[in-house]
């Protein structure tokens, strides 16, 4: 598998289709975020010529069966960076609400684009149509399962922000965080794997804090000891104490999300007991770490005082999304 050079060749890879995190190995991890870092860089430099025709004659369909800020938008953004075009179906006023099914509107949207986003409810269903459509797919969440992208865009942010606090200080990533509803949030889910993935050959302490009741599932954990082994330390618990946050690298909050309880009571039940607070922060070792990050959108987990602290980084998590998903746009529609 040969690398991306300098000079813009792009991604080798013969992936079709990004459904799930497992698809991806370490090779394929590193160059897509070399590729996502030569496309900031080219921004930031005003380079546009390098990038703004790579998909010139290509259309992406997106469709976002939930709600969405970051991942659509991103996605556009990323579609007109690279030259293409985007259909964005409003599922509300589509067929769908006529009972059309997801296959024939899948297929019925293969007739108009060179490739799909789509964001569903259902776990695993992008795996299930697969078979019936013709043209690349792309996973932007799917119900409590997976968000390949995500992880993808924030892993390369964490590598992104070591560089950043490496020129402040002597740093090397030893431990990280998630923080927050580990059920139900499939960001995290995808993170964990691709962690594993990365990092295979160093060692790390991985923190889970959650209630209770919304505690990473173990299969996601089995999974991942499974294929990689004992490589990282996982300590699972309920409270972000003084004395983790002192070890902190690397903190990833996510919010409780309200659409997957069974009931309301149930989520109010846990809605104010997990918040990252601007005073929590001075119990962390120095003022440059834990780097901070959040798929957004927050409720009440991350307190905006955190906003200008130098260590919120999930705006700049956000930028590097764009960056990341030309690069996986451009890997799956090149000619």
């Amino acid at each position: 598998m040969s690398s991306p050079s300098s000079s813009g060749t792009g991604v080798e890879n013969n992936l079709k289709s990004l459904l799930s995190i497992k698809q991806v190995d370490k090779s394929l991890i590193e160059q897509l975020s070399l590729r996502a870092g030569e496309f900031k860089n080219y921004h930031k430099t005003k380079q546009y010529h390098q990038y703004n025709t790579v998909l010139s004659d290509k259309i992406v369909n997106l469709l976002f069966f939930e709600p969405s800020t970051r991942t659509l938008c991103s996605f556009q953004s990323a579609v007109l960076k690279l030259g293409g075009k985007p259909i964005t179906l409003d599922i509300q006023s589509s067929s769908s609400v006529k009972g059309e099914s997801l296959q024939d509107t899948l297929r019925t949207m293969e007739q108009y684009g060179d490739l799909t986003v789509m964001r569903h409810p259902k776990r695993g269903v992008h795996q299930e149509v697969l078979p019936k459509l013709e043209k690349p797919l792309i996973n932007a969440g799917d119900g409590d399962g997976e968000h390949p992208t995500q992880a993808l865009l924030d892993l390369f942010t964490i590598t992104e922000e070591e560089k950043r606090v490496s020129q402040q200080i002597d740093f090397n990533l030893k431990t990280i965080c998630m923080f927050g509803d580990l059920k139900f949030g499939r960001t995290v889910h995808s993170l964990l794997r691709l962690l594993y993935k990365y990092y295979n050959t160093q060692p790390l302490k991985l923190y889970l804090i959650s209630p209770s009741g919304l505690k990473m599932p173990d299969y996601v954990i089995e999974e991942c000891v499974k294929n990689y082994g004992n490589v990282h330390e996982i300590v699972e618990c309920e409270k972000l104490t003084p004395e983790i946050m002192k070890e902190l690298d690397v903190i990833y909050a996510t919010r409780l999300q309200k659409e997957r309880f069974e009931n309301e009571d149930q989520y109010l039940s846990y809605k104010s007991s997990f918040c990252l607070k601007k005073d929590d922060l001075q119990h962390s070792r120095n003022q440059h770490l834990p780097i901070i990050m959040h798929p957004l959108p927050r409720v009440d987990e991350l307190d905006e005082s955190i906003d200008t602290d130098e260590r919120a980084a999930y705006f700049r998590q956000m930028n590097n999304g764009v960056y990341m998903r030309m690069a996986i746009l451009e890997l799956l529609l090149k000619d």
